[in-house]
């Protein structure tokens, strides 16, 4: 399959980046504002608050791909927080403790924050227009 699909290789690790950007930054909203899904909204000045903060915010650069690895690296660690502070109480197992999209966020995010934006990104435009030797 890598001999088919590994030419477009680029365009589908932008494809990630902004699709799994845009669920993230959908926690955030939800969180924030209850939209999607008519949900309670979490008080700014609180734990949820802030990681709703951290959802929105993060899932949109890193779908936009602006400073995609800093966002994806500190989204990353809350999705380790959340995990160990929510999930790993209940149980070890992320499929009895119900943690197993926080563990997918987290270790995407990881890639994403060690690889950078790639293509499609403000990320990429920006560097396309820094002239060489500055």
């Amino acid at each position: 399959m890598e001999k088919y699909l590994g030419r477009f290789s680029p365009e589908i690790y932008a494809l990630l980046r902004i699709v799994a950007g845009f669920c993230f930054a959908m926690h955030g909203t939800q969180k924030l504002f209850g939209w999607p899904g008519d949900k309670d909204t979490a008080e700014l000045a609180s734990m949820m608050g802030f990681a709703g903060i951290v959802e929105l915010v993060g899932g949109i650069l890193i779908m936009i791909g602006m400073v995609a690895g800093y966002a994806a690296f500190i989204s990353s660690g809350q999705m380790a927080v959340a995990y160990f502070m929510v999930h790993i109480p209940q149980d070890w197992n992320p499929l009895v403790n119900g943690g197993e999209l926080a563990l997918i966020y987290c270790f995407l995010f990881l890639f994403i924050a060690s690889r950078g934006a790639g293509i499609w990104s403000v990320d990429a435009s920006r560097s396309a227009r820094t002239p060489v030797g500055t």
